[in-house]
Order: structure tokens, then sequence, then C-alpha cells
């Protein structure tokens, strides 16, 4: 479990209602951001202190990984500089009994501040406007728990027990979803096609057949027992013809299909499978993956090497 501290002034009434964090994945000139990339570090069950008003304010639970997704449009003009395409990270909220300024207790906190990307002001305690989303030592961490020590270890309690946020796939899907049933400029029998796509049914699971025979990792070849699994998601889908497509995709096993779309596997480009260190090794050997002698699953078309240069930069998990 990680602790990050994430600062909202802009942006905490829509983030805190709507139970989630959102971040551009680039500056505006393109430029790396490492508050922006820590984003695709986060994973479910880590803490999260959220910052605004020069006060800790809420402490969120981290439900899942980051998901590649568009700018909130609640969101409005704030960051109307900011890419459109960004890190979408589910959150579950609790508001701090007593609010507390870092500021005010900066004697204890200064030791314990990262050498890098600190969220603060060493000298004043005062909070760094060019921060989102940091990662916050252990020993920091104590530091802010102690403010709130008996509140804070009902959410240490409750972080055990927040499941896994695969409904915030299907909310996001719900989105799209939607809009393609209100886009005048697709027919019919295009839009059911792109529509049963999204569940791996139809037109793009004939497509898709067409161009895998099997699970890549398993061997298993009997179409009852494999999914139709995107390489790049249908949400993230740029057209229809990328949601269509059967070189988006792969045949595969229930718990190799879940590995993959939850980003804990992915294909590297010399077709081997690459597993995210977020899972220990020994789990990845007890469903048949071998993470140390990672197995050739056979070579890639094209167009599937492209997607799957989507899926390493985006879906993939890696280490913190």
């Amino acid at each position: 479990m990680v602790y990050w501290w994430v600062n909202q002034n802009q942006t905490w009434r829509h983030e805190i209602e709507g139970g989630y964090m959102w971040s551009p994945k680039r500056n505006s000139n393109n430029a790396f951001n490492q508050f922006y990339a820590n984003m695709h570090l986060v994973d479910t069950g880590d803490l999260v202190f959220s910052y605004f008003d020069q006060k800790i304010q809420y402490v969120g639970i981290v439900r899942q990984p980051a998901i590649s997704w568009n700018k909130p449009s609640e969101f409005g003009l704030v960051g109307d500089y900011w890419n459109h395409e960004g890190w979408y990270v589910s959150v579950e909220w609790h508001k701090v009994p007593v609010p507390f300024r870092p500021k005010d207790i900066i004697a204890k906190l200064r030791p314990t501040l990262p050498s890098k990307y600190s969220p603060l002001k060493s000298e004043s305690g005062d909070g760094l406007q060019s921060v989102y989303l940091a990662k916050v030592p252990d020993e920091m961490a104590a530091v802010l728990s102690a403010e709130m020590s008996a509140w804070m270890s009902q959410i240490e309690a409750r972080r055990r027990v927040v499941g896994d946020g695969a409904g915030i796939e299907n909310k996001l899907d719900d989105i799209v979803e939607k809009y393609l049933l209100n886009d005048a400029t697709v027919d019919e029998t295009e839009r059911e096609a792109v529509i049963k796509a999204r569940r791996g049914q139809g037109r793009y699971k004939q497509n898709l057949i067409a161009v895998e025979d099997r699970c890549r990792v398993t061997g298993v070849s009997d179409p009852r027992l494999l999914i139709a699994s995107h390489i790049k998601p249908w949400r993230s889908c740029s057209t229809n013809e990328e949601r269509l497509d059967g070189h988006n995709g792969f045949l595969l096993t229930p718990h190799i299909d879940r590995l993959f779309d939850r980003g804990y596997i992915t294909f590297d480009a010399n077709c081997r499978v690459k597993a995210s260190e977020r899972i220990a090794a020994a789990q990845f050997h007890k469903i048949g993956v071998d993470v140390d002698k990672p197995p050739y699953v056979g070579e890639f078309s094209k167009r599937q090497q492209d997607y799957l240069e989507y899926h390493r930069s985006t879906i993939f998990i890696p280490g913190t």
C-alpha cells in the first residue's frame, strides 16, 4: 500500500462529489510531468490525502488503478489549457472530522518530506501550486495520520474491505454508448455492431476470430472458453473502425483476460508476456504465467503491434 497527496484547489468539488481524481497525462506543451505520471502508479487500496484551501480535508481510498479517460465535462473552463486525454482514478473519499493545516505542523513534517517532488515547501509549509499527485513517504504519512489518529484507524480498516472498482469501466462505457446511440451520423446497422463490440460480440468477434484462433498464453482453443478482449479498450477507441477491428483484440481465457484488461500483463515488442510488478511472481505462477521465463506467444500483425503499443503505455501498470 502506498500513500499519496493530491492538490485539488481547482477541482476538489467535482472530484470529491464524483468520487475520483483526474489529471492530464502530460503538460500542455506535451512535456513529461511526474505529478501526472503518478496517476498511473496508484493501485487499489492506496490512501490519498486531499489538500485544498491550505488544509487536509479528505482522505481517499483508491478503488482501482488509473483508466485512460477524457477531461470530465463538469470541469468546464477549469484547466482549459490541459490536454483533453488524461488519467481517471476512482476514489472513495472520506471527510476528515477536523481538517488541519500541514503548515501548522511543518516542523514535524519537514524531516519527512521527500527530497524530490515534495507537495510542500520545506521552509514555509505552503503547498506547491505545480503539484497534482505526489507520493508520500511512510514517515510523512505517519505524521499526517497522527493528526487524526483515532479516525484514521477506521479508514485503515475500511481500506482492507474496499473492493475492486470494476463498475467504473462500465460507467465510462455507458457514457460512450449513450453518445453512440445519439450519433445521427452512424446508421442503425453500424451502431448495433459497434455496441455489440463493447461486449465482445457480433461483427467484432467474427472479425477477431478471423485473426486469432486460441488464447495466446494458455493455448486454449475452444471458443466456448474464450473471451473476445479488446487490446485498446472499446471506450478509448478513436473511431468505430477501431472498435470493430479484428486486429484490436485477442481471444483469452477468463483469468488471462482479467489480467490483460486490468493491465497486470501485456505483451512486449518481442512477443513475450510482460507481467506487472504489482502482483507477486508466486501468484502469477499459481495461475500458469511464468514471469521468470516469459513465454513467447507468437508473432503479432502490424496493426496488433500498434494497438499493443497503446496497451503498454496506457493500460499496463508498471511497478511503483
